[in-house]
């Protein structure tokens, strides 16, 4: 969809991936897992040492292709995901972001209102230009039967680092500043917003064939507020990729939004969304499938465990939606501690699937 999707020539033409967006239902679905690039692989773990940092490696064009090859190297799969973080953007902005072992990311100084003049001017492209030339490389190792998934994190999930300085353990904090100081968060969303369309078209001309945008604290928020901070920033942003380059897919999974999930599904330029694995799959198939694909829903857990347990979980979405436009994915990202041996057997188990 990226070029013409009826051009023999083209990558995509041959990409399972990107023509279940143009309506194709496969017996076998495409499939690829969020943090499919990671930890739990040694291959990782012998590149992240050598990098130094998880941020050197980020910005290390040629290692971080590398990384983000790994996975569909090793299993076959049908799309890569850009390996990089979500809180790049942040970073991009002005603030300093490091990673503490054992407890995650950190940012500061926290933001205030008198810094979103300062970053409305800011240019993100002379920071993450490291990122496109990741994009770039990965693209260009890639076989055409492989697409290339870009990604940012949502506004509001980016917020809530920016505002607490690192994860936010207490979701209520933020919807307090939200109530007490409205103005000033939406401003910050708004901006996130502007900068977050600049980083994703420049993945898209960089060679990403798709992009996601993760929304992983979206959960637990009343309806006027997950409207206004989540859905509605993500239908602006996927706007704005349309119009700006209109052929490539667009996945949301704000994770945990429950039923609330129809809402995305139905804005105009959403192409997919992506099922968490608390959620109903009976519900997803009945109420999401038609506008726009569903992704993924199974736990990830079931791949630490493995075994007859995870093909039993994984067989439920792949009867559920054997007869609409599919993909095979996680319900969330693996976990450091998933046997790559699971992965595999998990692989293998979706495409010799018969129904």
């Amino acid at each position: 969809m990226t070029k013409d999707a009826n051009d023999p020539q083209s990558g995509e033409a041959q990409s399972k991936f990107i023509r279940t967006f143009e309506g194709d239902v496969s017996a076998v679905p495409p499939m690829w897992f969020m943090r499919q690039a990671g930890r739990y692989l040694p291959e990782y773990r012998k590149l992240r040492a050598q990098a130094g940092s998880f941020l050197d490696l980020c910005y290390n064009p040629e290692l971080a292709s590398e990384v983000t090859l790994q996975p569909v190297r090793r299993f076959d799969l049908d799309a890569a995901i850009l390996f990089a973080d979500i809180l790049l953007i942040p970073q991009a902005l002005g603030q300093d972001l490091r990673f503490v072992e054992g407890e995650g990311p950190r940012l500061s100084p926290t933001v205030s209102e008198k810094d979103l003049d300062l970053f409305r001017k800011r240019d993100v492209h002379e920071t993450l230009s490291p990122v496109y030339e990741t994009v770039a490389k990965t693209k260009a190792a890639l076989g055409n039967d492989k697409a290339l998934i870009g990604f940012a994190g949502a506004p509001w999930t980016v917020a809530t680092y920016m505002l607490a300085g690192g994860p936010m353990k207490d979701p209520a904090v933020l919807r307090r500043q939200f109530y007490e100081n409205h103005d000033f968060i939406m401003g910050l969303i708004d901006v996130l917003c502007e900068k977050t369309v600049e980083y994703l078209i420049a993945q898209i001309d960089a060679g990403a064939d798709a992009v996601q945008l993760f929304d992983t604290w979206a959960s637990g928020l009343p309806a006027p507020v997950l409207d206004a901070v989540s859905v509605r920033p993500l239908d602006h942003i996927a706007g704005q990729i349309k119009k700006a380059r209109p052929g490539v897919p667009v996945i949301l999974f704000p994770k945990g939004v429950g039923e609330k999930l129809s809402e995305y599904g139905l804005l105009r330029n959403c192409d997919g969304v992506g099922i968490d694995y608390a959620m109903d799959p009976s519900w997803a198939r009945t109420h999401l499938p038609g506008r726009v694909v569903v992704q993924g829903g199974l736990d990830p857990l079931l791949v630490v465990a493995g075994g007859a347990p995870m093909e039993r979980a994984a067989e439920t979405y792949l009867k559920l939606f054997h007869d609409v436009p599919y993909i095979f994915n996680l319900g969330h990202g693996f976990i450091p501690e998933t046997p790559p041996e699971n992965v595999a057997a998990l692989v293998k188990f979706v495409r010799s699937y018969h129904g």
